[in-house]
């Protein structure tokens, strides 16, 4: 009996590819995790496609500087086929610069694609008690990182993922929070399904 080829997705990122705040991560707690599987938006790609391992490699309050330390160790090992991306609330919740932050995910994003791994690079989610100019740093990272992509495009791709988790008609809110910083489950399976076609497509142009 032939076995099924899995196809390995890391997702790098801070409390919101952690899952918090019901899960935490196999890196916050080994060897598995803990919590609520259901508050990750790697398990919900996994029930939609039993053939992706999509290995959660988030950890709550993380800066972008943070997570790109450790790339090295929690990415390029695991040769994946994609990684999904998403960091920058923690920069901009401790008072750090937009280009910093910038800096940062391009560093990530070279890191990738000299790895030649596919990125999937998604948004800074809402979290409900930022103030206006927290607010404006995210769509400045976030509007810097759609204009990356589009000039990369053919090597990476971009995922609306704020879009995909705020309330209607309110881009600054999320749908649904349990503490007003992070997405409840359900949030988590809205991420899942803007990252899923993203994700498609990348894998498309890992071929």
């Amino acid at each position: 009996m032939l076995m099924a080829i899995m196809i390995t997705i890391v997702a790098l990122g801070d409390s919101t590819t952690a899952g918090t705040p019901a899960f935490k991560s196999p890196i916050e707690a080994p060897p598995n995790g803990s919590g609520n599987v259901q508050s990750q938006y790697s398990y919900w790609l996994t029930q939609t496609h039993p053939d992706w391992q999509v290995l959660n490699r988030g950890v709550n309050g993380e800066r972008t500087d943070q997570i790109r330390a450790r790339f090295a160790r929690d990415v390029t090992p695991a040769k994946p086929t994609v990684v999904v991306i998403i960091g920058g609330v923690n920069d901009v919740y401790q008072g750090r610069s937009v280009e910093s932050a910038e800096r940062e995910l391009e560093a990530m994003y070279d890191a990738a694609r000299a790895a030649k791994i596919i990125v999937v690079a998604g948004t800074i989610i809402p979290f409900n008690v930022a103030t206006a100019e927290q607010n404006a740093r995210m769509h400045a990272v976030n509007d810097w990182i759609r204009a990356y992509a589009a000039r990369h495009e053919g090597q990476m791709v971009f995922c609306d993922t704020r879009a995909a988790v705020s309330a209607p008609g309110q881009p600054d809110r999320l749908v649904s929070s349990p503490d007003d910083l992070h997405p409840t489950p359900d949030g988590y399976k809205r991420m899942a399904a803007a990252l899923d076609p993203a994700i498609q497509r990348a894998l498309t142009l890992g071929q």
